[in-house]
């Protein structure tokens, strides 16, 4: 089969690639039972995986989830390189640690024999299918396959079922400063914000504020684009000064009712604001207002 047509098949997903491999590996008769399992100590982690994030609590939830109902998807291992009668996890790393937590002493699992290539591809098109990769673990997955396998980002947006945009705005990401990808991981900032700041003269400085400020991405991108120097908070104007005619009637007027009045001229009109601290003044500006006694 070419490299052309197995990336086609790579291109309509993970359960189709699976459902076609025409010769699944003979699995080790002393490690692979019948109905599938093996031993959970006999599998290993892709060390090419590009998941590098297990958060701790969603671990232990699965774990309840399998020892209530097992592990309802088996994983999808190939044989080890390395290590005869071992198995290499391609995709399910997550299953299988959280089955560790649960107690489990043996797991499911697709055995396929598979070259490092394709491992990868499947890991990829796994999590991303599953969107479990952070902005980030997706980035440097779609790298090591261009740098490794020889693929242009339009041969990715193939294989992954993704845009070739899409594709090249998240390799951008890896153009930022180490800071702002933790900040990616951490979810503390979106990739949509993080890709207004790869081309910022400041990206750290701005994804802080970004942050702090709670921006939209949109509000994000204007940011970005200001001018160096520009970016700093604009001090609000100052009120224009009084002439003194109009200070001397807001005090006539004040002394008149015992209140503080503002005047404010705007064009050939303006507003007048009277201040009261009591409804009881207010009551007593409204009488006077209507010329009670």
């Amino acid at each position: 089969m070419s490299e052309d047509q197995s990336r086609k098949r790579l291109g309509r997903g993970l359960a189709a690639l699976i459902g076609e491999m025409d010769r699944p590996a003979q699995p080790e008769r002393q490690a692979m039972a019948a109905d599938g399992k093996v031993p959970i100590e006999f599998l290993s982690p892709n060390p090419r995986n590009p998941r590098r994030q297990f958060g701790d609590a969603d671990l232990t939830d699965l774990a309840q989830s399998i020892r209530e109902h097992g592990v309802v998807q088996p994983v999808v291992a190939r044989p080890s390189p390395t290590e005869a009668g071992r198995y290499e996890i391609i995709a399910g790393e997550r299953r299988w640690r959280a089955a560790q937590r649960a107690g489990l002493t043996e797991i499911p699992i697709i055995l396929r024999d598979v070259s490092d290539r394709t491992a990868l591809e499947l890991a990829i098109i796994e999590n991303v299918q599953r969107t479990d990769l952070n902005a980030v673990e997706e980035a440097l997955g779609y790298q090591n396959l261009m740098d490794e396998h020889g693929y242009t980002q339009a041969d990715l947006g193939q294989v992954i079922g993704k845009s070739r945009s899409h594709v090249a705005n998240t390799l951008r990401l890896l153009r930022l400063p180490e800071v702002i990808r933790d900040m990616l991981v951490d979810g503390t900032l979106s990739a949509g914000h993080a890709r207004t700041l790869v081309t910022a003269e400041d990206p750290a400085g701005l994804a802080k504020r970004i942050v702090e400020g709670g921006l939209s991405v949109r509000q994000a991108e204007a940011l970005a684009q200001m001018p160096a120097g520009a970016t700093a908070t604009r001090q609000p104007a100052k009120p224009a000064e009084k002439d003194a005619d109009t200070l001397a009637l807001e005090k006539l007027l004040s002394d008149a009712i015992g209140m503080s009045v503002s005047i404010a001229h705007k064009g050939g009109g303006g507003e007048v604001r009277v201040a009261y601290r009591t409804l009881e003044q207010l009551d007593d500006l409204c009488r006077r207002l209507k010329q009670e006694p």
